[in-house]
């Protein structure tokens, strides 16, 4: 079916940790079994990384619905001096 993605714009700063809820980013594609979703992250952070965080400095190019619900996924921003704000959308 059809894939639905509803996200809201997080902000980080230096040194800043978000994890994901399902407030951040939530998607559907019409089946009932949403778990089985995959993020595929085709545009990291310039300043930071996403982290599973079992998995803390350890940068993850997807995660799953599944690891949102839990909120096992982190945006991490750098700590580099003079990174600024970032967005993660």
């Amino acid at each position: 079916g059809d894939i639905v993605l509803l996200t809201k714009p997080v902000t980080l700063t230096e040194g800043d940790r978000v994890t994901l809820t399902t407030d951040v980013p939530v998607a559907t594609d019409g089946t009932s079994k949403p778990e089985k979703l995959l993020y595929a992250v085709s545009l990291p952070p310039v300043h930071g990384q996403i982290e599973h965080i079992n998995y803390p400095c350890v940068p993850i190019s997807s995660y799953s619905q599944l690891d949102v619900v839990a909120q096992k996924v982190s945006d991490v921003h750098s700590n580099s001096h003079g990174a600024g704000k970032e967005s993660l959308r």
